[in-house]
């Protein structure tokens, strides 16, 4: 079950949403219950009672689904510090892949944000980007090549987390080959061959649990 954390902290200036950094949000937010999510746990519908959004403030966390027919869960989304996504379907898990804080908007906290200067805005641009970032996760399963998968969706990741360095893009997420796995529906076995593959070719290099995309961050994030 999540932590509820206090509610007398005041947050607003130093906490990364994507609302407007003023006392009236702040104060807004402030009313909200905020969760501690441990990693590796499981959160349910049942552990966000009253909420219509969760924002991670933050952390990263992905949701889990596991579609009936298939032996092995999928993730159906990935969300970062800043990032806004739905509160777990009666069929899905929300995991922490590192030690991470969400903030539960509630229906009320919800209306009033939408009434405050650029919030409606505000909420809209991140739902959309969510949006935009399932339905590539999802399109990414219609792929039968099992290394394309594997590159689309490190270029997906590159395009929301990634960083431009000295010689590419760094991957700024917790990946690992499982959840490798689990993001394209592939086996772990799989996508482990694949980056062997993709490594050999020069189009990503790793070091532990870090990626980084040798590609021109033009072809990644556009124009810079």
């Amino acid at each position: 079950m999540a932590e509820d954390s206090s509610r007398s902290r005041p947050r607003g200036q130093t906490l990364t949403t994507p609302f407007p950094a003023d006392d009236g949000v702040a104060a807004i937010l402030a009313d909200c219950p905020a969760f501690d999510v441990v990693p590796g746990e499981p959160y349910f519908e049942a552990s966000f009672p009253g909420t219509t959004l969760l924002a991670v403030e933050e952390g990263f966390v992905v949701v889990r689904s596991t579609p009936p027919g298939l032996a092995r869960s999928i993730v159906t989304c990935d969300v970062g510090p800043g990032g806004i996504l739905l509160p777990p379907a009666p069929e899905e898990a929300l995991f922490g892949l590192v030690r991470s804080r969400l903030i539960a908007i509630t229906g009320e906290a919800h209306d009033r944000l939408i009434e405050v200067r650029g919030g409606a805005d505000a909420l809209l641009d991140q739902l959309a980007s969510t949006l935009a970032q399932k339905q590539g996760a999802l399109g990414n399963f219609a792929h039968t090549r099992h290394l394309e998968r594997v590159r689309r969706k490190l270029l997906q990741l590159a395009q929301t987390y990634g960083h431009v360095v000295r010689d590419g893009i760094r991957i700024d997420f917790p990946l690992s080959h499982a959840l490798l796995a689990e993001m394209v529906g592939s086996s772990r076995e799989t996508v482990t061959r694949s980056l062997d593959e993709l490594q050999q070719t020069g189009f990503v290099a790793r070091r532990g649990h870090t990626y980084r995309l040798l590609v021109s961050p033009e072809r990644v994030l556009g124009p810079m």
